[in-house]
């Protein structure tokens, strides 16, 4: 047996500081990924959370759905005569509502990541460093798609018929999801800078609430009090609305569209940096 061993001792070759260089240090290093690589690269890993956790989905599946019907069926009557001529002012509203809510769970999915240490993962790769955040709200942009189909799909079932075609559906759902995707900022800086997920949830819905409810989402703002209309005329949720809801109707409220694109840079812009500067530091 000790003749066996010797034999196969012998049979190796001799390990050397440059033998093991050679093997862990390769010639040419592989190329750095670019941004938007990166950037789908962590897309592609929130699409597969999902995949794997497909109960994330009931947000944006069964939540939407029972907005739609519970306040068509529910104020129809009484704000516009029935619920066949209130879901035709209601729904984009809806949409825009669920959308904006759906939202926050950016900061969530942020938030749990740092609390499992994956963060720290991230930051020692050779990466593009927005990747990471761009990733996320690449990601979520699908769970806005699949909620804003499926508030169609039921819309249109209940009597929703947009005057704007499928082109003006497709439209309003764009600057929606372009709307989305930098307000999504707000809480990739909440996820970032509060310590555990349940006040990420708890903030974000402070603020979301009352943005959406002060809103033309439910009611036109002219039958608001003057005080109160002087802060829905101006909301971004109300702007948004309005744009969502003309582009169905087959309008071009160039004023709404205008004022939708510049809230959302200028969100963009501020959130942005701060979100990056926190990542940085975290």
């Amino acid at each position: 047996m000790s003749t066996a061993t010797e034999t196969r001792t012998e049979e190796l070759a001799p390990i050397t500081a440059e033998s093991l260089a050679e093997l862990l240090v390769a010639e040419e290093r592989p190329p750095r990924p670019s941004a938007w690589s990166a950037s789908l690269t962590f897309g592609w890993r929130a699409v597969l959370k999902i995949k794997h956790v497909p109960e994330q989905l009931f947000d944006v599946t069964a939540f939407p759905i029972m907005m739609v019907l519970m306040y068509t069926y529910l104020f129809g009557g009484a704000l516009a005569g029935s619920p066949s001529q209130y879901i035709q002012f209601l729904l984009p509203g809806i949409l825009v509502m669920s959308v904006v809510m759906i939202t926050m769970y950016t900061g969530v999915s942020v938030n749990t990541d740092i609390e499992k240490g994956v963060f720290d993962r991230f930051r020692t790769l050779p990466i593009w460093r927005p990747s990471v955040m761009v990733g996320y709200l690449l990601g979520d942009a699908l769970r806005y798609t699949i909620a804003s189909v499926v508030m169609l799909v039921v819309g249109l079932i209940m009597g929703f018929r947009p005057d704007g075609g499928v082109v003006g559906v497709v439209l309003g759902v764009a600057l929606l999801l372009v709307f989305a995707f930098a307000f999504s900022w707000v809480w990739t800086m909440f996820g970032l800078l509060l310590r555990t997920e349940k006040s990420v949830m708890g903030v974000s819905m402070m603020i979301i609430f009352p943005l959406t409810f002060l809103s033309n989402v439910f009611v036109d703002t002219s039958t608001m009090p003057g005080w109160l209309q002087a802060f829905t005329n101006n909301s971004p949720i109300t702007h948004l609305a309005s744009a969502v809801r003309g582009l169905m109707a087959g309008d071009r409220p160039a004023a709404d569209i205008a004022w939708t694109l510049g809230w959302a840079g200028l969100i963009l812009a501020v959130f942005g940096p701060v979100t990056m500067r926190l990542y940085a530091r975290k």
